[in-house]
């Protein structure tokens, strides 16, 4: 095929650009990441891809499709395609199925795509894929990094409420039985103790300081029972008892005891842990009451960590579950704690919202979606 007819593809892709588009659109819709998307996302680059794919045609050069493709949107549509979703396969596939559209172009303009124009659609796309998929794959990389970044560092923190109980306990243990410092063995032991705790608290403070840019949207696999709350509670109660005595604040169990819930048993206790931990820290010499009720078999259990502390100024109360916001007279927060509460509750499909008043207290109160409803959910989806 001669140069003039090179060009004469390259017309008849600006004149039909539309319809092009829309037949690539039609057939875009079939993969399983493009059917909910909007017309400005799904088109994304591809009609600036169009232009850059008639310039290389004009050119017949193969010198200038390099140049053509260089400073083109591959790239960012490999980024974009990241964000709205897609695997990489479908990354590719729609620039397959955009060869095909051209190849059906060609016929109806009865150009036969053969020797030059075929090497050169072939080129740019190819390019194109190498391109958008190197982009892809280096955000997907990223995003692994980030969560597996992300999840060390929430566990890290997770980690010093118990850190600070067992330190808490063998302060108390010291104090109330001072003849066990007086044998050369168990000061010994207890020494170790104390040293290794803090030896952990170093490198937990020091996990958390190198994380501390990090966001909270970190993908969190539910491993979801039936569960009894009340003994839960009981047993969190008993192991945060050293900690809550040093500030004299009492902990109450008001939750049902024959109460069942549908929830991920770990990811649950660490959201009562830091509730829990955090209502101490602002309820010296007070109480902090834990509770839940049964919204009914088809709706959910709420539950609730209440208070009456120093409770929250009102500037801040809208921003306590963001990561990063701490308390201004707390300098050793991270901003984590209320943070990863709200993603775990979340993470099962509950919502989590928080009432306070500086003086008075502050209460904080979750959904768990029940069994049911959550089967009913899926289905609907």
């Amino acid at each position: 095929m001669a140069t003039n007819d090179l060009d004469k593809l390259a017309t008849l892709i600006a004149l039909e650009r539309d319809s092009l588009l829309s037949r690539w659109r039609e057939q875009l819709r079939q993969l399983p990441s493009a059917r909910h998307l909007d017309l400005p996302t799904l088109n994304d680059h591809i009609p600036q891809f169009l232009e850059e794919l008639a310039t290389a045609l004009k050119s017949g050069s193969d010198e200038t499709i390099p140049e053509a493709l260089r400073e083109g949107s591959p790239l960012a549509h490999g980024s974009q395609r990241f964000e709205d979703g897609f695997d990489i396969v479908e990354v590719v596939a729609e620039y397959n199925i955009l060869r095909g559209c051209l190849h059906d172009l060609a016929d109806s303009g009865d150009l036969n795509l053969q020797g030059k124009p075929f090497h050169v659609i072939n080129q740019v796309l190819d390019g194109a894929i190498g391109l958008a998929v190197n982009t892809f794959a280096t955000q997907r990389a990223l995003e692994v990094q980030r969560r597996r970044e992300d999840y060390l560092a929430f566990v890290a923190h997770d980690l010093r409420t118990p850190l600070s109980a067992i330190s808490m306990a063998t302060t108390v243990l010291e104090l109330k039985v001072p003849e066990l410092s007086s044998v050369p063995a168990t000061a010994q032991m207890l020494k170790t103790l104390r040293r290794n705790v803090q030896h952990l608290e170093g490198l937990i403070r020091k996990i958390l300081e190198e994380n501390a840019n990090l966001q909270t949207e970190v993908g969190v696999k539910l491993e979801r029972r039936e569960l009894d709350l009340w003994p839960l509670i009981e047993a969190l109660i008993h192991d945060l008892h050293p900690v809550a005595g040093t500030n004299s604040t009492q902990l109450i169990n008001q939750v049902p005891d024959d109460l069942v819930v549908w929830a991920d048993a770990s990811l649950l206790r660490r959201v009562f842990q830091n509730l829990i931990a955090n209502a101490i820290k602002y309820t010296p010499r007070g109480a902090v009451t834990l509770g839940a009720k049964d919204l009914g078999p088809e709706s959910a259990v709420e539950c609730w960590v209440r208070d009456n502390g120093a409770g929250i100024p009102a500037d801040l109360v809208d921003k306590v579950f963001d990561k990063g916001e701490t308390d201004p007279e707390n300098s050793g927060g991270t901003g984590l704690g209320l943070a990863i509460v709200k993603t775990f509750v979340e993470a099962h499909g509950g919502t989590i919202a928080v009432e306070s008043k500086e003086g008075v207290g502050s209460s904080f109160r979750f959904t768990l979606p029940s069994k049911a409803s959550i089967g009913a959910r899926a289905k609907a989806e």
